[in-house]
């Protein structure tokens, strides 16, 4: 089926709902839900972004500028995942304890302000990877409307384009959080020291990265397009200079270059056997 033709079935589904609350964490595939949820539903949508230590200034900042070119009906609210020690104890599964959190906020709000359905915009490209988020989603009755659609990462981009969204080619996003190895326990101080890295990377020019964090040590992953200039001497002596002033004692470039998800790969064979069986729920 063309993207054309998905987008029509998902507008037409998103017009049968009464009223909605997206989820916008200002990612490609959230703000495309957004606008789509607006379309559809005029002022029967409103999109809603939680705050949170592990929610940057940076991604605050783009959601701020989206909604307010669209003209799109927007609240913050705060989120307090840091007060539950199971998500502070970044087992594999953390991701979940974050969503249970964001869709108990939003189940609140949609019933406090009479909304029919809260959504989010997970697409059918994340059902290849490791999710645990989706297991709360789906307790929480949250609906996934890009996914029911069958809607890819480059479908959403390129219908994103079409609408003149700015966000169409916006990188790939994810929490602070995500940054830490499994087990390492999530704190305010380590995901500042996450968000200082990834600031100063942003100021270098870059686009596509994550620092990883492995106590004091940034490991760096840069898309592999941008590698060769990370790999200059002056940019790599820059990029660990002042990563270094952001805090950290030791600078390492991964020669793997960016891939969503590579703290799975420390996951136990078991862990990763449990992780495919997991797909998709």
């Amino acid at each position: 089926m063309p993207a054309e033709e998905r987008e029509n079935l998902l507008l037409a589904r998103l017009a049968k709902i009464p009223s909605i609350i997206v989820a916008l964490s200002g990612g490609a595939d959230s703000a495309y839900l957004a606008w789509a949820a607006q379309e559809a539903l005029a002022g029967r949508a409103l999109s809603v972004t939680a705050l949170s230590p592990s929610y940057s200034a940076h991604d605050r900042a783009i959601v701020e500028e989206f909604v307010s070119k669209l003209g799109l009906p927007h609240e913050f609210i705060e989120t307090h995942e840091m007060d539950n020690p199971a998500y502070r104890a970044n087992a594999a599964d953390r991701c979940y304890f974050c969503k249970d959190e964001l869709f108990s906020a939003l189940d609140d709000l949609a019933k406090a302000r009479g909304f029919a359905a809260v959504a989010y915009g997970v697409n059918a490209d994340d059902t290849l990877d490791f999710r645990p988020g989706h297991r709360a989603a789906m307790e929480h009755q949250v609906l996934a409307p890009l996914l029911d659609a069958g809607l890819r990462k480059s479908e959403i981009r390129f219908l994103s384009r079409r609408a003149g969204l700015p966000t169409w080619d916006r990188p790939a996003s994810a929490c602070l959080a995500s940054r830490l190895p499994y087990g390492t326990e999530v704190t305010p101080e380590r995901l500042s020291l996450v968000e200082r890295g990834e600031a100063t990377l942003r100021d270098l020019g870059f686009r596509q990265f994550r620092v990883r964090l492995h106590d004091k040590l940034a490991r760096v992953e840069i898309s592999p397009e941008e590698m060769p200039r990370a790999l200059a001497p002056e940019m790599a002596a820059a990029i660990a200079s002042r990563l270094k002033a952001a805090g950290f004692t030791y600078v390492a470039l991964d020669l793997e270059g960016y891939r969503q998800g590579s703290l799975n790969e420390t996951l136990s064979p078991v862990r990763q056997r449990a992780a495919r069986a997991a797909r998709g729920t």
